[in-house]
């Protein structure tokens, strides 16, 4: 998910489980027009989040291989 300078990269073991995502480590303040697809425009803090051209980094690997990128930075949702 993105407002199209940050993104959101979740991998989700499976559907309504735990999942991990990408952080950006030292990251300051808030960005806000992450839009779900209900409609709902959410806010979050930037360390959750990560630059949009890291995210495509990010999900290059995950696509072709289901796993995240050895150089991401990234916390498990439990």
């Amino acid at each position: 998910m993105t407002n199209t300078e940050r993104a959101m990269v979740m991998l989700l073991e499976d559907e309504g489980g735990p999942g991990e995502h990408a952080v950006d480590p030292g990251a300051e303040g808030l960005s806000d027009g992450f839009v779900l697809s209900n409609g709902q425009d959410d806010e979050y803090p930037d360390e959750d989040t990560v630059p949009i051209r890291k995210a495509f980094r990010c999900v290059e690997p995950i696509v072709g291989t289901g796993s995240w990128p050895v150089e991401g930075r990234w916390v498990v949702d439990r």
